[in-house]
């Protein structure tokens, strides 16, 4: 039973940030204003599409992954991409001057604990 509601908490987020990496590269005007994003023009739109989209279906890609091939291995680099990137946010509150992100913060450490829960429970190979 737990290893199927973890599961479900893995897959879910998976789903989402695979979709927002999609979005990204179909509709990114869309997606960056869910973000408080603006879309910038030339080389920085360029920027912006490519490591967002590249950042949200590496996410959800190895998260996928994990769940499906049931390898622990899979869980690190969405693991390290969250926490990177929470780390990141407190970095840019902290020297840059740059408005906290608590909510998103929370959500970042809370899908990494998660995750590495999930690296623990439910690969068959150890």
């Amino acid at each position: 039973m737990i290893n199927n509601t973890l599961k479900v908490l893995v897959l879910l987020p998976a789903l989402l940030f695979t979709f927002n990496g999609v979005r990204w590269l179909v509709a990114p005007s869309d997606v960056a204003a869910t973000l408080g994003l603006g879309l910038s023009d030339g080389l920085g739109r360029s920027s912006l599409i490519g490591d967002m989209s590249g950042f949200f279906l590496t996410l959800g890609s190895c998260m996928l992954i994990a769940l499906i091939t049931q390898k622990r291995v899979w869980y690190y680099p969405a693991i390290m991409l969250l926490g990177i990137t929470a780390l990141g946010r407190i970095v840019a509150w902290l020297v840059h001057d740059a408005a906290l992100a608590g909510p998103q913060i929370m959500v970042e450490l809370v899908v990494g604990c998660i995750l590495l829960a999930a690296s623990r429970r439910l690969p068959q190979e150890q």
